[in-house]
């Protein structure tokens, strides 16, 4: 029970490291572009940036052996790919956005749960 409490312990202390880290970058990336005179950087630098810390840190959360949250991955694709619409001078909707992630992870719930079970089987045959 007592390695319990410490992997327990490890993995809170570990989920706080990581999302102090996302709330330091954003505020540097926020701070920077902030500093920046208007028009030197590119449209869709600041959602570009969100989306990459976000996805970024659920990275790290996986690769720590913590659950990455979905709807932080959700967030950061909809910055990211709002940002680079912005960048490439496209007008995209979030909307249309939105419903496009939402089937994508309805669609990836029905893959996963068949590779699942799949090897599942293979296992106890």
């Amino acid at each position: 029970m007592n390695s319990n409490n410490e992997i327990n312990k490890y993995k809170r202390t570990t989920s706080e490291r990581i999302e102090n880290t996302g709330w330091g970058l954003f505020l540097i990336m926020l701070g920077l572009i902030w500093l920046v005179p208007d028009g030197i950087l590119p449209e869709g630098t600041f959602l570009i940036g969100t989306g990459i810390i976000l996805l970024g840190l659920n990275y790290f959360r996986k690769s720590k052996g913590l659950k990455p949250s979905k709807f932080g991955i959700f967030l950061g694709l909809v910055a990211l790919l709002s940002g680079v619409g912005d960048y490439s001078g496209m007008d995209i909707s979030i909307f249309p956005v939105i419903l496009i992630l939402w089937g994508l992870s309805i669609i990836w719930k029905i893959i996963s749960r068949k590779n699942k079970k799949n090897e599942e089987r293979e296992y106890y045959e």
